[in-house]
């Protein structure tokens, strides 16, 4: 076999891909949303470094091809080591089995995945073992399966790039990668919006005739089975072109600087494209969502917003008392729908503790969070800032000396921390914390004795109370007041906690047990607390960081995003019910009132007690930005897109109408106008200001 055969698999598949690639660049070129007219070096651009980029790409991403080839020998089959490596594989897979792994603690789907993916290769192995006289048909079936799922993808990311600038006009960005979040949603649109049985059918047929010709230019590969030798200079042609494209492609993406936007666009390799807005989780609203001159939005966001002026979200707030230096705690609970708690109508006894707190606290019963992930929950109650297009700024790289809720306390001469009971480096928290001044106490700092019982999660909400407690009172000793965020993790799949504490078992594995053992949690959290010395100075601000059923919905269903909320400190806050709408960003705004603070702010949310708040609710997902407002949802999306819903109360519901969370949504016959401006001013220009790094901490 010489040298150009052993490339002969990267080769054949290459050439396909780039095929394919230009194919696709001619088509888009000629799409009718291509609206622009390209000059010889636009043309030179987008098909030669295009080009340039596609082999790089590629070559990265047969990274998993060059791990099959070189593991291809028939040594690893001889005595005794084939049997070696074959129990080897039957252990791991019984020890997958009896449900002991990180997996099973996990749960959901990942023990089943593990099971079938260590199954089939241990069952693969063995024929391979046992089977010596039809060892080269298998290798061959296995090598002929491996290149066909290569030729499907390749043509499957073909057919959806090309449905993508169909959509949208550009090759992948976040709303690609939203589009993995919500699977099963995108999945069900694909099937009502296309011709989904004769388009796969296609794809299909053209893959297997595809994959024919190239298996008949390469099977030299498994009929000759290159010696280790050999391999060895395989592979180091393979990994020296593999380092050369991790410096290429960024260099060759720097090269898409044409003032013809769809020249960059055509330019660019999708999947490159794809990994950068996994990578940097923005969206760009201007160039996907409604607008309106930049004066004007801010002017409606200062109708809304009073006293700030220009184009910015800056307004002092004062106080007509002294302020109240309290210690402050804030706990934020894991996937807390509001749903759970009797007053809204649950029967089930899962929030003894917390019903009846809420009975003694400043309850919103009318309370949105603005999101459905815990890192949207977070940035509404430290930035209290709308959530823009794209991923939460807890999780971008521009995240760091925001102005903040934590800045507000330091500033006033607070110990400020962030407190979670899992490992604070966890979507990114850890970075984001730390970058706008907060301490972190996290899995990490728990010593062994500390630890009565842990999950993939993090250690169990009971021993995050215990050491809050102890934190809380070194902090006290300080002689200075304090500011803790806690975010609670057991009300979290797998839902599992410590027995013999509620009565539902930890190893039932139920949602119900994770909400009841939480609420069990934080009374025990409350029956400590109320024994130390610093108790009767603290205000405890209670909510959920976003429901536990949101995920997985691309329109915005108003009861998945409906959680519970109050403020606690007996002697100082009067109990009562507020029952205006209003936002996640709103709550400590209204706490910063209560303790009368005098500062300037850049919050987008409000004191919501001031008689000159206008009731209003921000809420969306990663594309799709959500105003609550006059019983109306308008709803901004992708490619200018305006949707607005009356909503209506739905009849015969249990709880009174302050609690009251089911509504219908009907499409609104005549537009809002009026609305749908004041939507576009929220997003808008908390998307300016972010972009120009207006929201960044005042000096």
């Amino acid at each position: 076999m010489n040298f150009l055969k052993k490339f002969s698999p990267f080769y054949n598949l290459a050439l396909f891909y780039i095929l394919v690639s230009f194919v696709l660049r001619i088509v888009l070129v000629f799409h009718p949303i291509t609206q622009t007219s390209f000059s010889f070096v636009d043309s030179l651009k987008i098909f030669l470094l295009g080009l340039l980029s596609d082999a790089f790409v590629f070559i990265i991403a047969t990274g998993f091809l060059w791990l099959y080839l070189i593991f291809i020998s028939n040594s690893k089959y001889y005595k005794p080591y084939g049997y070696i490596i074959f129990g080897f594989l039957v252990a791991f897979f019984l020890y997958i089995a009896s449900g002991k792994t990180v997996l099973n603690e996990y749960g959901g789907a990942l023990p089943k995945i593990g099971m079938i993916f260590v199954g089939i290769k241990t069952l693969l192995f063995g024929l391979l073992l046992f089977l010596p006289k039809y060892r080269s048909q298998i290798r061959f079936w296995l090598f002929t399966f491996v290149m066909f799922i290569y030729v499907v993808l390749i043509l499957q990311n073909g057919i959806s790039e090309y449905f993508f600038w169909n959509e949208f006009g550009v090759k992948y960005n976040f709303i690609a990668v939203n589009y993995l979040v919500y699977t099963n949603e995108v999945i069900g649109n694909i099937m009502e919006s296309y011709p989904v049985i004769p388009l796969f059918s296609g794809l299909f047929l053209i893959a297997g005739t595809v994959t024919y010709f190239i298996i008949k230019k390469t099977r030299h590969y498994i009929d000759v089975i290159p010696t280790f030798g050999d391999k060895l200079k395989l592979s180091g042609v393979y990994l020296s072109l593999f380092g050369l494209s991790f410096l290429a492609i960024p260099s060759l993406a720097k090269k898409e600087n044409s003032q013809n936007v769809f020249t960059n666009e055509l330019q660019a390799n999708g999947m490159y494209r794809f990994y950068l807005a996994f990578m940097n989780s923005e969206l760009d609203y201007f160039k996907f969502y409604k607008t309106l001159p930049e004066k004007e939005a801010f002017a409606l966001l200062g109708k809304e917003i009073p006293s700030i002026s220009g184009v910015s979200s800056l307004r002092s707030i004062t106080s007509n008392t002294a302020e109240t230096p309290k210690n402050v705690v804030l706990i934020t609970i894991e996937s807390y729908s509001a749903d759970f708690m009797k007053m809204y109508g649950n029967d089930q006894n899962i929030t003894p503790f917390l019903d009846n707190l809420a009975q003694k606290s400043l309850l919103f019963t009318n309370l949105y969070a603005v999101g459905n992930r815990t890192v949207r929950g977070l940035e509404a109650v430290t930035l209290c800032f709308p959530p823009t297009a794209g991923e939460s700024v807890v999780k971008r790289k521009d995240n760091k000396n925001k102005f903040s809720t934590g800045a507000l306390f330091k500033q006033r001469g607070y110990n400020v921390k962030f407190l979670y009971g899992g490992d604070a480096f966890f979507d990114n928290m850890e970075d984001f914390f730390t970058g706008n001044g907060y301490d972190i106490v996290d899995k990490k700092s728990f010593t062994p004795e500390e630890v009565t019982f842990a999950n993939i999660w993090g250690v169990c909400d009971e021993d995050m109370a215990n050491k809050a407690i102890k934190v809380m009172n070194d902090e006290a000793k300080s002689g200075k007041p304090f500011f803790n965020h806690w975010m609670t993790v057991s009300n979290h799949r797998p839902f599992t906690y410590p027995n013999n504490k509620i009565d539902i078992p930890g190893d039932v594995k139920s949602r119900d047990g994770g909400v009841k053992y939480t609420d069990y949690a934080l009374r025990k959290f409350f029956e400590m607390a109320s024994k130390q010395p610093w108790y009767k100075n603290t205000v405890f601000v209670i909510l959920a960081d976003h429901c536990a059923s949101s995920a997985g919905k691309t329109e915005l269903p108003v009861d998945k995003y409906r959680i519970p909320a109050m403020i606690y400190s007996p002697g100082f806050i009067q109990p009562q019910k507020y029952t205006n709408v209003m936002s996640q960003i709103d709550v400590m705004p209204t706490l910063f009132g209560l303790l009368h603070f005098d500062y300037k702010s850049k919050f987008y949310g409000q004191d919501v007690l001031k008689p000159d708040y206008k009731p209003r609710a921000l809420i969306a997902t990663y594309q799709d930005l959500g105003l609550i407002k006059d019983n109306v949802l308008t709803i901004l999306s992708p490619k200018q897109t305006v949707k607005q819903f009356q909503l209506s109360l739905k009849p015969d519901q249990k709880p009174m109408s302050d609690f009251q969370i089911y509504y219908d949504q009907v499409p609104l016959i005549k537009e809002r106008t009026d609305l749908v401006n004041e939507t576009i001013a929220f997003y808008q220009t908390a998307s300016d200001i972010l972009k120009k790094k207006n929201y960044q901490l005042l000096k």
